[in-house]
């Protein structure tokens, strides 16, 4: 063999052992998060937070289709129509800012809540993989194949519950 054939055989041989060594866990960090009892309480709170503005919403839609009854039956006149169309654009334009102003408050609410459970899970995944020796975790959404004894998920959640339980 030549001295290049033996050398790339070497590195082969020597990429194949630091392989070997290589102690991997799998972890679905989304299912992991939203399973934590922190996570579920907050989605409780959330509803509880805009459940009053999702009923007036609902409330606005039975108006509008009131109104659109209204304008279906032509019992109305010329005038009476032109009113009932007014009070449905009106009705419809404060439901638009509504909705709009309800899912931004929900989005921000939510950004904030995953930001900050998302940072206490990561240092709970650390701390799991240090205490079982893991060299990377890699998370199962971006994985082909894995074991299902190198997941991690259920084992992360319990973790992340008893190190932060809901306040």
């Amino acid at each position: 063999m030549t001295k290049l054939v033996r050398l790339a055989v070497f590195a082969v041989a020597a990429a194949g052992i630091a392989a070997a060594q290589t102690k991997v866990g799998i972890i679905n960090s989304q299912k992991a998060l939203l399973e934590t009892a922190e996570i579920k309480k907050a989605q409780a709170q959330l509803e509880a937070k805009y459940k009053p503005r999702q009923d007036q919403m609902a409330k606005l839609q039975q108006e509008i289709a009131g109104l659109q009854t209204q304008l279906n039956s032509r019992k109305l006149d010329a005038a009476g129509q032109q009113d009932v169309t007014l009070q449905g654009q009106r009705k419809e334009r404060e439901l638009q800012r509504l909705q709009d102003d309800l899912q931004s408050d929900v989005d921000r609410d939510r950004n904030e809540i995953l930001a900050r459970t998302g940072k206490q899970m990561q240092d709970v995944v650390a701390k799991i993989a240090e205490a079982k020796g893991l060299d990377v975790v890699v998370d199962a959404a971006n994985t082909v194949y894995f074991k299902p004894a190198l997941d991690l998920t259920a084992e992360a959640t319990v973790a992340y519950d008893k190190a932060y339980p809901p306040k």
